[in-house]
């Protein structure tokens, strides 16, 4: 009971924590006036590889702050519910790899944010849901094209200051993750019913009704 206590608190839990993190070191900049964006992704520097650990916690307002909570912690939530085995290997291979792509291909800029790691997520959600052909994880990734669809136009160079080279690495990353981990699905749940060989007349529920499937009262059983 204990184990699946911690479970289903992780799911919740872990979400609530990587947005608690990523607000407070944004309240320790403005409270404290300190700026914490040089430890941003800076493509090709050596003193930009730091960047790829450290610029999912950091935001350059509070808008961008905003924009990324809500997607990081419903993502987040989807990971560590429907993939519990394999969360944090996603999670970590996916903000490290994002980071280094982005630290490969990124303009001579800053990057920071969240949202290569939220683009990682969507990225292996759909595409893990499509290679599943598991029912729930398919309908997970209808889900996430209904809610973020429109997300994947920034992936392109549509809008000035914003890292479109980290959503890049972050969608490719996921696609990545998603055929690396193509063999940790889970199993859809087969009920009794659903056996061929399930007998039908001990079934409490249908003995309710006859063989024209008109209810039996009580009273007659």
């Amino acid at each position: 009971m204990n184990n699946n206590f911690n479970y289903h608190t992780g799911i919740i839990g872990y979400p609530i924590l990587f947005v608690i993190l990523i607000w407070l070191i944004f309240w320790i900049e403005f409270r404290f006036n300190v700026d914490l964006k040089s430890f941003g992704i800076q493509p090709r520097k050596i003193e930009g590889i730091s960047g790829i650990i450290f610029s999912p916690f950091l935001h350059l307002s509070l808008e961008h702050l905003i924009n990324n909570s809500i997607p990081l912690f419903l993502l987040s939530s989807a990971i560590f519910f429907f993939y519990r085995t394999i969360s944090w290997k996603v999670i970590f291979l996916g903000i490290f790899f994002s980071g280094l792509l982005t630290w490969i291909i990124g303009r001579d800029s800053t990057h920071i944010g969240a949202s290569g790691l939220i683009y990682v997520l969507i990225s292996f959600i759909f595409f893990k849901g499509i290679i599943s052909k598991n029912f729930n994880l398919m309908a997970l990734s209808l889900i996430v094209v209904f809610i973020y669809g429109g997300t994947i136009w920034y992936i392109f160079p549509i809008k000035e200051n914003i890292s479109w080279e980290g959503h890049l690495s972050g969608f490719i990353v996921g696609i990545i993750l998603a055929l690396i981990f193509k063999k940790s699905i889970p199993i859809n749940k087969v009920y009794k019913w659903e056996n061929e060989n399930y007998d039908t007349t001990d079934d409490p529920f249908l003995k309710q009704f006859d063989s024209d499937g008109n209810f039996i009262d009580s009273d007659e059983l």
